[in-house]
């Protein structure tokens, strides 16, 4: 593993912390030698009942209590900033900036402030960057060697977790080794009693289990969550259900399991519980059949294959029917595994990084690993917007990411603050790269908390989000007229929502009528026979979903760390009416406080222009009540969801003058060869 190093943004956040602790408030902290007038006493105290009402997520009260603050003490930064803040979790944006200008204008919080300025304000203007079309570079790698110890060897898969954890397929070592983000072992498996046969690909199946494929072993082995050991799928042949060196394997939606058989050059197909099925590959008309298949994927209808001694990426359906070459044979020099990213397939070329469209073929080069002896082998995306490469020849994992986001650093946010039982403080941090992802999977060793510049006492890292199970739902229950024609779609998406809840988590339901109302706080499981005629408020005309939508975030605002609003709409562009709040602030309100937003159709017509803006714009997706997998993977996408918060706690070392004085902290994050930081302040219980 690499040791981690300052890097450029990091030098700058330094120097920022300084220059924000020269220029503090000039109201709200009064000399010794003089007296606080009447005007910073008020203020004063208005300001503690603001940043204690902020750290209770009343976000509004907040508001009111720093702008009473402001009467008494107009151009005070301190009050300023957090004004900002406190607009900025209301999703009011603009009037965040304006307040954060003002600040910044007046000398206050230095480059710290004025990055938070320049990130916010290129997030209102670009959105959420998923950009089809980046350059990466190297942010950090993994080494299978370090110090003379060799902690794998030949490196030809990862597969990345939802917790920031990372499996990777060791060829040579003949094991799979689980590490975090910061390069340590956490879990080392060989498999059964007999061990593994050169694993070359490992994915995770829709149930949860893993899947690995034995090269040399000519099977794939079944393991469960926690990569124990269940059963073989295949054995050593040319029958259906044999193989001859399986190299890498995908999935469809209806949980089929697909792998490449490179010894007899075509694809075997089983059902999710291992039983072969049938196999593909071979001389078709107008195709000469596959000559050394590697990667696949499959995406909707097509299975995409990989072939090294072609160099081309053959599309078939899932019933392996040829149905084109996506790209002209010799594009590639040796083509191996295949991940998806959006409507693009992610391969790995020799030593290029490169993705291919799947509707035009268009190939787009993300990187290059340089002339050095190199041979990369997969590219999966994690989930800090990263990919995770490995490299045969080097025997390393390389973690490549958006150069503008090495340039840029990490975005740290203190969330919220709990400093009732001083001198312990727990304290939640958001995490995020420039661009609103989170960043997921990070440990103590990541973290830095400081007071005035001093490190705080017997910090402990208490958990991330990330880890939790369990997610609080809000369903808007769309009650327009178009609704009554769809009254069965819609009980059905909601009885499935419950069913894949069980007794975990809270569940709410609004219904969005003319005047949206609450219906039902509680646990799932006592909703299983759930109908429309429970539902008090009736059919409008007119449905204000945005103020439904509103409603269904204050909610889970408190609520647990993954929630998410999922709106069950049959309603069409003339009934759902967005008049109170503005598209950009609905969204801005729900990232902010890192609540996802999904759309259940029980239509085929195309989502209104208004949901599908919410959909796109935050942490969500937008399903079919009828799709053929069902609606169970709404909850698991929602927990599945990157949460980039994390609890620490220490023992505060300042004097807390009866409640009375602003305790300053500030927060340092460190991955890699990126950083963030972030500076706040609480008050202690009144004496």
């Amino acid at each position: 593993m690499r040791k981690a190093f300052v890097s450029l943004s990091a030098l700058i956040l330094i120097f920022s912390a300084v220059s924000s602790q020269t220029t503090g408030s000039a109201g709200l902290t009064v000399p010794e030698d003089r007296t606080r007038t009447s005007d910073e006493g008020f203020a004063s105290e208005e300001f503690r009942r603001g940043v204690q009402a902020y750290y209770r997520c009343a976000f509004n009260d907040a508001i009111v209590q720093f702008e009473r603050a402001l009467t008494h003490l107009p151009n005070d930064n301190l009050i300023l900033d957090w004004l900002g803040k406190a607009y900025y979790k209301s999703g009011l944006e603009g009037s965040a900036l304006s307040y954060w200008q003002t600040a910044s204008g007046n000398g206050y919080g230095g480059l710290l402030l004025e990055n938070k300025i320049e990130i916010v304000r290129d997030r209102r203007v670009t959105g959420d960057s998923s950009e089809k079309f980046m350059r990466l570079s190297e942010a950090g790698a993994f080494p299978g060697d370090f110090n003379g110890n060799q902690i794998y060897s030949g490196p030809v898969s990862v597969l990345t977790n939802y917790d920031g954890t990372m499996w990777i397929a060791a060829y040579n070592s003949n094991e799979i080794i689980l590490m975090n983000q910061n390069g340590v072992v956490i879990d080392r498996v060989t498999g059964p009693v007999n061990g593994f046969d050169r694993p070359s690909d490992i994915i995770r199946l829709h149930d949860g289990n893993i899947l690995v494929a034995e090269h040399a072993g000519d099977r794939l082995a079944l393991l469960n969550q926690n990569a124990r050991f269940i059963k073989y799928i295949g054995a050593k042949g040319r029958a259906l259900g044999q193989m001859v060196g399986p190299l890498y394997l995908a999935q469809d939606y209806l949980e089929r399991i697909y792998a490449t058989d490179y010894g007899n050059r075509r694809v075997d197909v089983f059902d999710k519980d291992g039983e072969p099925l049938f196999s593909f590959g071979g001389a078709q008309s107008g195709f000469q059949g596959l000559k050394g298949p590697t990667g696949i994927a499959v995406s909707d209808e097509s299975v995409f294959i990989a072939d090294d001694q072609s160099g081309s990426i053959y599309e078939f359906d899932r019933a392996g029917n040829f149905i084109r070459a996506l790209v002209e044979p010799g594009s590639f020099s040796k083509p191996e595994g295949i991940r998806l990213m959006g409507r693009s397939l992610v391969l790995c070329d020799s030593n290029r990084l490169v993705s291919v469209d799947m509707d035009s073929g268009a190939i787009f080069e993300h990187a290059r690993t340089g002339n050095a002896p190199s041979r990369i082998t997969m590219a999966s995306p994690d989930i800090n917007g990263n990919f995770l490469v490995s490299d045969f020849t080097a025997n390393e994992v390389y973690v490549m990411s958006n150069v503008q986001e090495l340039v840029g650093g990490l975005f740290v946010q203190i969330e919220q603050l709990d400093a009732s039982n001083f001198p312990q403080i727990t304290v939640e941090l958001r995490v995020e790269n420039r661009h609103r992802q989170p960043v997921v999977g990070l440990q103590q060793e990541n973290f830095f908390l400081s007071e005035k510049q001093q490190p705080v006492a017997n910090m402990k890292f208490l958990g991330a989000a990330s880890n939790n199970t369990d997610a609080d739902v809000t369903l808007i229950i769309d009650r327009s007229r178009t609704s009554l024609l769809y009254r069965t779609e819609m009980e059905a998406a909601v009885r499935e929502i419950v069913a894949s809840m069980g007794d975990s988590g809270t569940l709410r339901i609004v219904s969005a009528g003319s005047v949206p109302v609450t219906e039902y706080v509680g646990r799932p499981d006592l909703l299983g026979e759930f109908s429309l005629d429970a539902l008090k408020t009736p059919v409008s005309v007119s449905v204000a979903s945005d103020l439904a939508i509103r409603l269904a975030a204050n909610d889970l605002v408190n609520a647990a760390k993954k929630r998410s609003v999922v709106i069950i709409s049959a309603g069409s562009r003339d009934e759902l009416s967005f008049n109170q709040y503005n598209l950009a602030e609905l969204a801005a309100y729900m990232n902010n406080n890192s609540i996802g937003c999904s759309v259940v159709q029980v239509t085929r017509n195309s989502l209104p222009d208004e949901l599908a803006y919410i959909v796109d714009n935050t942490a969500g997706n937008e399903y079919y009540v009828y799709r053929p997998q069902g609606l169970g993977d709404v909850l698991k996408d929602i927990i599945e969801t990157p949460q980039g918060i994390y609890q620490l706690s220490f023992t505060s070392s300042l004097q807390k003058n009866y409640g009375l004085s602003y305790l300053p902290l500030e927060a340092e994050v460190y991955l890699l060869n990126r950083s963030g930081r972030d500076e706040t302040g609480y008050f202690a219980p009144l004496e």
